[in-house]
């Protein structure tokens, strides 16, 4: 079949720009997809659509879809055409939702083979993936926080150790080189190291432990940066570089390790033998998959025992190795607590953009915006700069960066007003990760040891998603499923289009501005510190029940 792609300039297949705009990111994410064909695009299993039938039905709804009619999607497959008003969202969609007593591993497999869900993943199913420029941004703040709280501000000659470079793991190189660090990434799959380095991710390849470990030597005494892709299983490397005696400065993992028969392959298995006991003995494959999962992650405490600074990058690998007997697999940090929860308390985080007309001057018009009027925001003009030296585009152009409560309202604004007075090509379409401040609960990784403990509540991704339909955003969504598919984790997304009018305008000022206010409450009410003083700064209206207490 011939491959899709997003349709480029200003001519409408739709009839209006919030309808075409949504269809342009639907065919967007299959263009950065790990496999088309199967209309994956992330993460093994995250589909854009249930099936190809679903896709066909989608693109002729969007098509003749009226101003003020909804269609609603299930799990990948449209079910209906609803008469609305002009200020109701465009898409709404529901994917991979599962009654809680029955959200096992077993039972989604078992409904995905009867056709009746697909697993959204995050941005997948909600059409907002933009390739691996999405988490870029995010793993490198991890590492500039790594460096400031152990390394002196600086991961110069410093040796970053990870694994995985698919569709969420592929940001890993490239973040490393621009926090300046030596970064060794072990994949299992040598299309995917292939993939980074066309695409400006990743810089040398080998199969060979010795001649990757000499790259990173070198550029560490030189005090360079450098990206290696090292053909290999990581549950297979860890331990043997932990045999000889070296440990690195940073150790995780973005393998596919969420998923044990789909994703992660285990140690003594090709890329090719996996897909056959897929279909031959899933049973075995899991097995496997738990027992090298089991070593990959006993190998890293035994880095962290050592010195290393080790933490999970949310792909579930810690519950894994604790359901294979690593009793201790919790030791190792989750990203979000350790170094990103008091950004996340001020709803600051992955904010994203995407020039529908896919002109990448349209994006680059937006960064010298920011850089002249966002210049006290030293997180967002920093990465603005690094980007335009580092990250190349993927599919549309795009861009994320890391803005707040308020930030965010002021810039999509300022371009819808650019939009409208024809400063830039093409309508711009905002979203956000669904891992931001009000839109995830996951108890293993958003949500990990909340101050209240309240981990597990999901409440708040789906008030998140009602206030996000209340405020007339055009795309709203909410997805549950992450590691195991099943019962990990609920979560929201977003979509808003800039395309230029006065209607644009109300849009996005009142999504945006509840959708981060919502995540600023979440923190508060959970009692962080950094949630009650953005609530006192940016005049948020917070109900404190405390007060009425006698």
């Amino acid at each position: 079949m011939e491959k899709i792609t997003a349709m480029r300039g200003p001519n409408l297949r739709c009839k209006g720009w919030r309808q075409e705009a949504l269809l342009r990111l639907l065919e967007n994410v299959l263009e950065n997809g790990e496999n088309q064909q199967e209309l994956i695009v992330y993460a093994s299993l995250g589909k854009a659509a249930r099936n190809w039938p679903s896709y066909y039905a989608i693109v002729d709804a969007l098509k003749n879809l009226e101003e003020d009619e909804t269609l609603v999607i299930q799990s990948g497959k449209p079910i209906g055409i609803f008469k609305t008003h002009p200020f109701a969202p465009i898409v709404v969609m529901a994917n991979c939702n599962i009654v809680g007593k029955w959200a096992t591993s077993e039972n989604f497999y078992d409904l995905q083979e009867k056709g009746l869900i697909c697993w959204g993943g995050l941005t997948a199913g909600a059409w907002q993936y933009i390739g691996s420029q999405g988490v870029i941004q995010g793993t490198y703040e991890i590492f500039q926080t790594i460096a400031r709280k152990y390394f002196n501000g600086s991961l110069k000659g410093r040796f970053i150790l990870t694994a995985g470079l698919g569709g969420m793991g592929g940001a890993q190189p490239l973040a490393g080189v621009m926090a300046e660090a030596a970064i060794l990434v072990v994949e299992v799959d040598e299309e995917r190291i292939n993939k980074r380095i066309d695409h400006g991710y990743l810089q040398k390849k080998t199969n060979s432990l010795d001649e990757a470990l000499a790259w990173i030597d070198a550029a560490k005494e030189a005090g360079e940066s450098v990206s290696v892709g090292l053909l290999g299983n990581a549950s297979e490397i860890y331990p043997e570089i932990l045999r000889r005696g070296i440990v690195p400065d940073i150790v995780s993992d973005q393998t596919a390790a969420h998923d044990l028969v789909y994703g992660y392959i285990p140690a003594g298995f090709t890329v090719e033998e996996a897909k056959q006991f897929r279909k031959m003995n899933p049973e075995l494959l899991a097995k496997k998959s738990l027992e090298s999962i089991a070593t990959e992650v006993r190998a890293m405490l035994e880095f962290k025992n050592r010195g290393s600074i080790v933490f999970d990058n949310g792909n579930n690998i810690r519950s894994q190795a604790f359901q294979a007997g690593v009793e201790n697999a919790f030791d190792i940090d989750i990203f979000t607590e350790a170094f990103l929860r008091p950004l996340f308390a001020r709803a600051i985080g992955p904010f994203r953009w995407i020039a529908l007309s896919g002109n990448p001057e349209d994006i680059r018009t937006i960064d010298q915006y920011i850089l002249e009027n966002f210049s006290h925001n030293e997180i967002a003009s920093n990465w603005i700069k690094l980007a335009n030296k580092y990250v190349p585009f993927e599919g549309l152009p795009a861009r994320i960066g890391w803005f707040g409560h308020g930030e965010r309202t002021e810039l999509a604004l300022a371009v819808n007003k650019m939009v409208k007075e024809g400063k830039l090509s093409g309508p711009i379409a905002f979203s956000r990760d669904h891992l931001d401040a009000g839109a995830m609960a996951h108890p293993n990784i958003m949500t990990e040891r909340m101050k209240d403990g309240s981990d597990a509540i999901s409440d708040w991704p789906l008030i998140n998603a009602m206030l996000n339909c209340s405020s007339m955003a055009d795309l709203v969504t909410i997805h549950s499923g992450g590691g195991g598919y099943a019962g990990y984790m609920t979560s929201a997304g977003v979509t808003i289009v800039a395309d230029g009018t006065n209607e644009a305008d109300l849009r996005l000022k009142y999504t945006l501005d509840n959708d981060t206010g919502i995540g600023v409450l979440r923190y508060a009410d959970a009692g962080y510190e950094e949630a009650l003083d953005e609530v006192e700064k940016k005049g948020i209206r917070r109900i404190n029940t405390e007060d009425y207490s006698k």
